[in-house]
């Protein structure tokens, strides 16, 4: 097929567009609500500003923008290396390769639910915070760093009293405990009751801001809740937390 007349579209080209679409959308969608949003416009403008100097023979700005754009790979690497890694183990976890990864998933499940059945039974506070899509960079950085495997004793000693990472988020990726002591967006949602403390706004708001599965465990009396996609579920059973978990990692 000819455009123009001159310009010839085969069915290949038509693939080609679709596939680097796609591609910019999926990439567009993991950064949103990211510090990487900002950086990507500031990298938009200055690309912009480098063809426009070109456009208009600009010769010294030319010139000093083909000097920086020479660096422009490594910068993008360095600047985007958090979300670049967490598309990574995104692939990893998709369908046709989660096969694999099964049981390590379930048993990174199994760890956490044991933990925070241990914690409802001696009525210890804690929030959770499994990320999914969306990355929590900017979360991760109110915190301290652990990356550590997840392990029901590990999660249990963050969270026990008068430790100092017990009163913030813990956030898992993957199989990872990446940091402790986050400080989590508290929800402004007014048909929250008043009965509901700190650790169920703090998971109900990162639940509006992000697709990441929160998981809050009352202190003083021991329930169990979660909140997942703009909504808190409360009075959770352990096995219900457990089936929902393995429901929302799945998706």
């Amino acid at each position: 097929m000819k455009l123009f007349g001159f310009l010839t579209i085969r069915a290949i080209d038509i693939i080609d567009i679709i596939v680097v679409g796609f591609m910019l959308y999926a990439f567009f969608r993991f950064i949103k609500g990211t510090k990487a949003t900002s950086i990507l416009v500031g990298l938009v403008l200055f690309f912009l500003v480098s063809f426009i100097s070109r456009w208009l023979d600009l010769k010294a700005l030319s010139w000093i923008m083909n000097s920086i754009l020479a660096l422009w790979v490594v910068a993008f690497v360095i600047v985007f290396q958090p979300e670049i890694r967490n598309a990574l183990a995104r692939i990893g976890r998709q369908r046709p390769v989660k096969f694999f990864l099964k049981l390590e998933e379930v048993g990174v499940i199994d760890e956490m639910i044991d933990a925070v059945k241990r914690m409802s039974e001696d009525r210890i506070g804690a929030l959770i915070v499994l990320q999914k899509n969306i990355g929590l960079k900017d979360i991760i950085d109110t915190g301290v760093l652990i990356d550590a495997q997840v392990n029901s004793s590990l999660l249990r000693t963050i969270f026990f009293p008068e430790t100092p990472l017990h009163d913030g988020a813990c956030v898992i990726q993957g199989d990872k405990i990446v940091a402790a002591g986050c400080v989590l967006p508290l929800s402004e949602n007014p048909n929250l009751g008043v009965t509901y403390g700190l650790r169920h706004r703090a998971a109900l708001g990162m639940a509006e801001q992000s697709d990441a599965l929160c998981i809050a465990v009352s202190e003083e009396t021991g329930k169990i809740a979660f909140a997942y996609k703009g909504k808190l579920v409360t009075k959770v059973d352990v096995e219900t937390l457990k089936k929902s978990t393995e429901a929302i990692i799945q998706e």
